[in-house]
C-alpha cells in the first residue's frame, strides 16, 4: 500500500502543481487512498520531496533525483542495447536480451530500484526476475517500457 502510494505521490506532483501538504492529500484522497496529515508528511519526509518555486510566485513539491544523471544515461544506454523483448508468467518477469547482455541489462534494471522486483538472476540472454504479484509484473513491465520509449 505505501509503495503504490508513494508512486501515485510521485505521479501527482509531477502532474500538477502541489504546494501543501493538504493540497496532496486531498488529490490522494480523490485517488483513492485514506491519508491522514501525518501520513503524508512522512511520505514526503521518505521520499525526500521539497518545495522550489513554481515560477509564478507560489511553491511546488518536486522529487530528488538521487542518481548520479550520468550513471542514469548510461544505464538507460544499455538497458535500451542490450533490450530484446520480455513477457510474464503470472509475477516471474522473463527479459530476453542480446546475446552476452543479460547480466548488463540486469544490473541497468537494478538501478532502476523497482520496489516491486524480489530479485533476478541473469544468464547470457535472458534474465528471470521475480516479482511480488502478477499486477506487480505488469507495473515493471510498464516502467520499462516507459524508460525503453
Amino acid at each position: 500500500m505505501k509503495g503504490s502510494r508513494h508512486q501515485k505521490i510521485i505521479e501527482l506532483i509531477e502532474s500538477y502543481k502541489i504546494g501543501t501538504q493538504e493540497e496532496l492529500a486531498e488529490r490522494l484522497r480523490e485517488a483513492g487512498f485514506k491519508v491522514t496529515q501525518a501520513t503524508v508528511s512522512r511520505d514526503i519526509r521518505q521520499l525526500k520531496l521539497f518545495k522550489v518555486s513554481d515560477g509564478e510566485g507560489k511553491q511546488k513539491y518536486v522529487a530528488i533525483k538521487q542518481e548520479d544523471t550520468l550513471l542514469g544515461d548510461k544505464y538507460i544506454r544499455v538497458l535500451k542495447d542490450g533490450f530484446l523483448s520480455m513477457d510474464r508468467a503470472q509475477n516471474i518477469l522473463v527479459i530476453k536480451t542480446v546475446s552476452g547482455m543479460a547480466m548488463a541489462v540486469a544490473a541497468a534494471i537494478d538501478a532502476m530500484k523497482l520496489e516491486e522486483i524480489v530479485g533476478s538472476i541473469a544468464g547470457d540472454d535472458t534474465i528471470m526476475a521475480a516479482l511480488r504479484t502478477s499486477e506487480d509484473a505488469e507495473t515493471v513491465m510498464d516502467k520499462i517500457g516507459e524508460v525503453l520509449g
